[in-house]
């Protein structure tokens, strides 16, 4: 039936494919993001949008004229999920993906999109690691600010938070960096092999704001053990913006130099707080990567899980229960309904 099809509405940050996006992407990421531990007056928006467009230009196009590849990833990620859904649901379930920062893909016009489509059922998927209302609760924000400039059509909802603690993911990405230490033993003790599991920075101070820090720490510390008895050397490095406050510590080159001091010949990093390779896991770490090889110590830089067939059964393992509890879900039709009491005594 038609109102027991399930939209799942995949979100992810998106990234710019056009570098004169630049002001808009970045005066959007300013309200949604840093505002949120930063006073920003309201008219400053704009021209700091600009003044930072004009970095990233600067800072994208001396590297080759950088494209991200984030949002095509994205796109064979949500047809990963969607082809794993429906072997397993058919038709019921079809996979939208959205981007918190980028047209035409922003929440609110994918919502259109499946309410135009005879949707009434969703679940809600921010392909983050970590949940917070920091970070995944920027999907939350886009789409709840969408949904109160319309009547309720919505019938029934769900909601994935996160996957920072799901053994299986442990286990998946102990297993992938596992297969590269492996290759690279051969040419470094494995003992001397300095391990960076990258998760993306956080400040600590974002007006009361979660901010995920403890759900990274955490996810550190499972894969580290899953890690450690063979490769010895491992330390969490913090991917932080250059942006004012207190952030996470070790942010990844100090991770890097703590792990040369212990006696590490080669670094490898591996992003465990990302699944979607940005630039960020890119440009990022390929400066930080670039100034230690001119000092002549090897590095190697893992891709994130992408579109790992593996990684991309997990994601759906994970959506199917809640799948089938929205096609369970009663219609608001078939509810009973239960009147309201007229007076708190009628409560006692």
């Amino acid at each position: 039936m038609q109102d027991k099809r399930i939209a799942v509405l995949l979100v992810g940050y998106g990234e710019v494919e056009d570098y004169r996006n630049f002001a808009t992407y970045n005066e959007m990421a300013l309200r949604l993001l840093t505002a949120k531990f930063l006073q920003i007056p309201s008219f400053a928006y704009r021209w700091l949008g600009k003044i930072l467009a004009g970095s990233d230009r600067r800072e994208w196009g001396g590297q080759g004229n950088f494209q991200s590849p984030h949002n095509e990833i994205f796109e064979a990620q949500r047809a990963g999920l969607a082809e794993q859904l429906q072997e397993r649901f058919g038709a019921q379930v079809q996979v939208f993906k959205a981007f918190n920062f980028c047209e035409p893909h922003l929440p609110e016009q994918v919502l259109a999109q499946i309410r135009a489509q005879g949707f009434r059922r969703v679940l809600i998927y921010p392909l983050l690691v970590v949940d917070s209302v920091f970070t995944s609760g920027l999907a939350l924000q886009q789409v709840n600010a969408a949904l109160a400039q319309e009547d309720r059509w919505l019938e029934e909802m769900r909601y994935i938070p996160s996957f920072f603690e799901r053994p299986d993911y442990h286990q998946r990405l102990a297993g992938y960096v596992s297969d590269h230490l492996e290759r690279i033993s051969k040419t470094h003790q494995p003992s001397r092999i300095g391990l960076v599991l990258m998760n993306h920075g956080s400040p600590y101070k974002v007006k009361g704001f979660t901010t995920g820090i403890e759900e990274s720490q955490a996810l550190y510390e499972r894969v580290r053990a899953l890690l450690i008895q063979r490769y010895p050397l491992i330390s969490i490095g913090w991917l932080n913006h250059e942006t004012p406050g207190q952030w996470t510590i070790p942010d990844v080159e100090q991770a890097s130099r703590n792990l040369l001091e212990v006696g590490a010949s080669t670094l490898v990093y591996c992003p465990i707080g990302f699944v979607t390779e940005n630039h960020e896991t890119i440009l990022d770490v390929g400066y930080i990567t670039r100034r230690f090889e001119q000092k002549g110590i090897p590095c190697h830089r893992l891709d994130c899980l992408n579109a790992d067939a593996e990684f991309l059964r997990l994601l759906a393992d994970w959506s199917e229960p809640l799948v089938q509890d929205l096609l369970r879900a009663e219609t608001p039709m078939s509810r009973p309904a239960y009147a309201l009491p007229t007076s708190l005594e009628s409560l006692t």
